[in-house]
């Protein structure tokens, strides 16, 4: 009986791309001490007893002291009522995940420009030198640099490779470009959800509090009636506004950071797209 040989199976290529270690801490902690910072401003800066001409004396009101006569503009606000504590935690949500966005896409954006960067590896590997497009990768810090330097470690190996076809080399490289890629896009856009779910509640949380303080108002002008109350009508609309207009602020930065940010993300995607697309075609066309 003949023997059988056994066929000789191409080598499972590894990879060099690790996933990254992520803390979901400020994610978690930044919403919470955000609304609580809301509510100490509301009720210690600008509920403050020195800011009224009629403090509530019950120190049972602790919560939510029925305070009257505000002396400043500013301090008005406070008699918007409950809302407004919650209005101004939404609005430290929107800059504290905006700060946290603009650092992590600056780093993500990397060392110098983009495109000028490609362009460097793609004369270096024109003229097969894949260390010092390495060395390029190195310089840039950035994501397109971590994709193209997983790239070009599996570049550099598929090049000593003798036993897989070209066909075979490319797609090994493409693969491991999306592997990077894949780990390299969540985190760009990470806690973007915090900057679009403000952008649309806080508008509704402006509109809730200025109806309830509009209930108010009108309630007090049928309990009380005559000149008295429509004075205090008066007053209760311009305090009930001042939750629409925190609304409305609050949102329209909130949609501005989102729009900045989304598009510096798209310029990172779209540099990082076309450097797998030039690895893959560097090696096509130099190592047939």
């Amino acid at each position: 009986m003949a023997e059988t040989k056994p066929t000789a199976t191409a080598p499972k290529s590894s990879t060099s791309v690790q996933p990254k270690k992520d803390s979901n801490l400020v994610a978690t902690l930044a919403p919470i001490l955000c609304i609580l910072g809301g509510y100490f401003i509301w009720r210690i800066v600008l509920g403050s007893a020195g800011n009224f001409t009629n403090p509530d004396p019950d120190p049972s009101h602790w919560f939510w002291p029925a305070h009257q006569g505000p002396k400043g503009t500013f301090t008005k606000m406070y008699e918007g009522g409950i809302v407004v504590p919650i209005l101004i935690g939404s609005f430290l949500i929107a800059v504290t995940f905006s700060i946290e966005r603009m650092l992590t896409i600056s780093k993500a954006t990397g060392a110098g420009n983009i495109a000028e960067f490609i362009r460097k590896v793609q004369f270096h590997l024109a003229n097969k030198e894949v260390d010092k497009a390495l060395a390029e990768c190195d310089k840039q810090k950035g994501s397109v640099g971590n994709v193209m330097k997983a790239g070009l470690r599996k570049y550099k190996e598929m090049i000593s490779n003798t036993e897989l076809a070209t066909e075979q080399k490319v797609l090994n490289i493409q693969k491991e470009i999306e592997e990077a890629t894949a780990l390299e896009l969540p985190m760009l856009e990470k806690n973007l959800v915090f900057l679009s779910t403000i952008a649309s509640v806080a508008t509704l949380l402006g509109l809730f509090g200025t109806v309830l303080g509009m209930i108010r108002s009108f309630s007090k002008l049928g309990d009380e009636g005559g000149g008295e109350a429509a004075r205090e009508l008066s007053q209760g609309i311009s305090e009930a506004l001042y939750n629409t207009a925190l609304g409305i602020g609050t949102s329209a930065i909130a949609i501005i950071m989102y729009n900045m940010f989304t598009t510096r993300i798209d310029g990172i995607t779209y540099g990082i797209d076309e450097s797998g697309f030039t690895l893959t075609q560097s090696f096509a066309a130099n190592y047939k």
